[in-house]
């Protein structure tokens, strides 16, 4: 299997080999979502089971035991499975179990443990939960390597308390150069107004802030925004819970678009065939409610919708990574994010300086820096929409003002591109001007509607009127326009609904 791993997976096998020869038996590999840590994981226990030492990988969902199991098929690791609705195979030298099953036997007594020089944990941020904790204490003996995006618990601190040595893969910006991850467009509003929403457990109450987040203004806007953004990409959608995600999944039906709903009661059969529809396309966008933010791949989504906001950096990247592997026809990753979380933890983009220390909590040095400095703020690009950092170039459409811009008005609930810079009007070549001018008048004559429509959709687009006179060839729309229109319309119709 070595001749198939990327270059920098082969380094960080080496360096997890030379940590366990100096004799460290407590190691936590780092590696961001999409860069092949099970993949890594399958190497060493390769060169585990090649010296017939047993392997016990632990993972807390059945989504992650199916892929981890199919992983090692690829590579050729003969194993079972130790869940419920799987024929146990106990003779295989390496196991993967489901942590509520293996705490169950251990508490009933019901099954014998079997000896383990190895005991992987897969998304082992979990890992200082009671249940983990006490299955790795069963094995104080065995090499214990913990596999994670986000190597810190619920308020940011440190995993120092299980493991004692720190590897990292190349992070997210050093993948996207190496091609493996594709780069991000990240959307934002204003961030919402959480005052007053009650914390707990380094997050906010589910509750509160569902009743803060579920109101028809703040869902309307998701759906406008994803038809001017996101469509039509496949898409999945984090909310705050199962009401919030049912609302963003009928207010999408209601725009036209093919949206499904599933969250932790949906049975697996139903929820295996909800995002077989996506991947198809049948289906275009799925909300959900904590289920899907990790130990889900489908490389083919490439639209997120953060609903949810979070004081959780970890739950955070986790969500976004949902988004950054690269797929046929995909050239980067659009987030819309509705929940201010850019603002609080950074870009995708940025590097974070994670950390073992419990005392500490990991940290992104150049989002701090963006706290603490009047330059580089997140701001939206006025060309494009999307977010850039201020004082450099937008890295999506490469603009940069030449003076400082003035501030305008941005109406309430627009997003804009996060990148770095300031909002200003939209900017248009008189070609593109003429393009949408004549697919307006397509849209038009195929509805029906008068030459006044035309001019106004022209001037809401542009900022002013066509040429007096000027009366185009029809153009066949792009899907961009037909959706920028939908969105227009859907908006248009929400402030009717919402009028005394």
């Amino acid at each position: 299997m070595s001749d198939t791993l990327r270059p920098y997976q082969t380094d960080v096998v080496d360096q997890i080999e030379r940590a366990i020869a100096a004799g460290e038996r407590r190691i936590l590999l780092v590696a961001p979502t999409g860069s092949g840590k099970t993949i890594i994981g399958c190497e060493i226990i390769q060169h585990f089971t090649q010296r017939y030492r047993p392997v016990i990988v632990l993972a807390h969902r059945k989504e992650i035991i199916t892929q981890t199991s199919k992983k090692l098929c690829a590579s050729d690791i003969r194993h079972g499975i130790i869940k419920a609705g799987f024929s146990p195979r106990p003779m295989e030298r390496v196991q993967v179990a489901s942590v509520q099953m293996w705490v169950r036997a251990m508490r009933s007594e019901a099954m014998r443990l079997p000896p383990v020089d190895l005991l992987i944990v897969d998304e082992c941020h979990h890992a200082t939960a009671m249940t983990w904790r006490k299955i790795i204490e069963a094995y104080p003996d065995a090499v214990l390597i913990g596999l994670t995006a986000t190597p810190c618990r619920g308020d940011g601190r440190g995993l120092g308390g299980i493991f004692s040595c720190l590897i990292e893969a190349p992070q997210i910006p050093d993948l996207i150069e190496l091609g493996f991850l594709v780069k991000t467009r990240v959307y934002a509003p204003i961030r919402p107004n959480l005052r007053g929403v009650r914390i707990r457990r380094g997050d906010y109450v589910e509750g509160e802030l569902a009743e803060r987040m579920d109101n028809p203004k703040l869902v309307g806007d998701i759906v406008t925004h994803w038809h001017k953004y996101g469509h039509p990409r496949k898409t999945v959608a984090f909310a705050c819970n199962v009401a919030h995600s049912l609302h963003i999944r009928d207010e999408f039906v209601r725009s036209g678009v093919r949206a499904e709903h599933l969250d932790g009661a949906t049975p697996d059969d139903e929820r295996d065939a909800i995002l077989a529809r996506l991947e198809t396309g049948e289906t275009e966008l799925v909300a959900n409610c904590m289920v899907l933010t990790e130990g889900w791949d489908m490389p083919e989504v490439g639209c997120a919708i953060l609903a949810r906001p979070t004081r959780q950096m970890g739950l955070f990247r986790q969500m976004i990574g949902r988004v950054l592997r690269p797929a046929d026809g995909k050239p980067d990753a659009v987030i819309l994010d509705h929940s201010g979380a850019v603002f609080a933890h950074g870009l995708p983009e940025d590097r974070v300086e994670w950390t073992l220390d419990p005392e500490r909590s990991a940290e992104s040095p150049a989002h701090t820096a963006r706290l603490t400095s009047n330059i580089s703020k997140l701001i939206e690009c006025s060309q494009c929409g999307a977010l850039r950092l201020g004082g450099q170039p937008c890295p999506h459409c490469g603009f940069l003002p030449h003076r400082p811009p003035r501030d305008v008005f941005v109406a309430e609930g627009e997003l804009g591109l996060v990148t770095n810079g300031r909002a200003r009007g939209a900017g248009y070549d008189p070609e593109t001007r003429a393009r949408w001018h004549g697919m307006f008048r397509f849209i038009a004559d195929e509805r029906g509607y008068k030459a006044g429509w035309v001019a106004y959709k022209f001037k809401e687009k542009f900022g002013s009127f066509p040429p007096w006179g000027n009366t185009p060839a029809p153009i066949p729309p792009t899907p961009e326009c037909r959706s920028w229109v939908r969105s227009r319309m859907i908006a248009f119709a929400r402030a009717h609904d919402s009028s005394p």
